[in-house]
C-alpha cells in the first residue's frame, strides 16, 4: 500500500472512530440503550461517507464493504456506552469530537471526488457533504435541528477545508500536506467559531435588521 493511500485510510478510519464518539455520546445523552448508541455511532461515522460515494458511483460504499468501518464504529459506540462519564469530562467533548470528525472527513471526501475525476467545484462541495453528513443523520435520529442549519460555521468550516484540499491538488501540492493543512483548518476555524460564538447571520436577526433599518429612514 502506497504512503498516500495509507494516510487516506488512517485518516478515515479516525474520522469513524471520532465521529461514532459524538454520536454514541449524543445517545447516551438521550438516555438510549446500547443498541441505539450502537446505531447512533454508525450513522454518525458513516452516513456522510455513505452519501459521497453513492454520488459518485463507488459502489457499494466503503462503510458497508469494508468490515473495519463498522468495527470502528462499533467499538467506539461501546466505549462510549462504558466510559461515557470519563468522555464527558473533556471540554466540549461531543463538539470537540464533531469538530474533529468534521475536519478528517471533509479532506478525505474531497481527495476521493477529485480521484474520481469531479471538477473540483463539486469535489469541494461533496468534500463538505462528507464532513457534514455524519453530523445530520446523528441530529436527524435524535429528533433535533441538524447542527448544520444552526451551529457557529459548521459547514463554512467544511467547505474552507474541502477548498484547500482541492486548491491543493490543483497546484500540484503534496496530498499528505494538503489534506493535514485543510484539516487542521477545518478543525480550528470550528472550535473557535464554539469557544468565540462566530456565526452567520440567522433569519431572526435579518428580520430584526430590516425592521430596525426600516425604523430608521424619514
Amino acid at each position: 500500500m502506497q504512503t498516500h493511500q495509507l494516510v487516506l485510510m488512517i485518516a478515515n478510519l479516525a474520522g469513524t472512530f471520532v465521529f461514532a464518539l459524538s454520536g454514541a455520546l449524543a445517545a447516551t445523552r438521550r438516555q438510549l440503550d446500547l443498541f441505539g448508541v450502537l446505531v447512533l455511532a454508525f450513522a454518525a461515522a458513516n452516513a456522510g461517507g455513505i452519501a459521497r460515494d453513492l454520488l459518485i458511483g463507488a459502489v457499494p460504499p466503503v462503510a458497508v464493504s469494508d468490515w473495519r468501518y463498522l468495527a470502528v464504529a462499533m467499538a467506539a459506540g461501546v466505549v462510549t456506552f462504558r466510559w461515557a462519564h470519563l468522555i464527558e469530562r473533556l471540554h466540549y467533548p461531543v463538539r470537540m469530537f464533531d469538530a474533529a470528525g468534521l475536519a478528517l472527513f471533509t479532506v478525505t471526501g474531497a481527495h476521493k471526488a477529485l480521484a474520481f475525476g469531479l471538477h473540483p467545484v463539486m469535489a469541494a462541495l461533496l468534500g463538505m457533504l462528507t464532513g457534514i453528513g455524519g453530523g445530520m443523520m446523528r441530529d436527524l435520529l435524535l429528533a433535533d435541528v441538524p447542527m448544520v442549519l444552526r451551529a457557529d460555521l459548521y459547514a463554512v468550516a467544511a467547505l474552507v477545508g474541502a477548498v484547500i484540499v482541492v486548491s491543493g491538488a490543483a497546484l500540484g501540492l503534496s496530498t499528505v500536506a494538503v489534506m493535514s493543512v485543510g484539516a487542521a483548518a477545518c478543525f480550528v476555524l470550528r472550535m473557535l467559531a464554539v469557544r468565540r460564538g462566530w456565526h452567520l447571520p440567522t433569519a431572526a436577526s435579518a428580520r430584526i435588521a430590516g425592521a430596525e433599518d426600516k425604523s430608521r429612514r424619514p
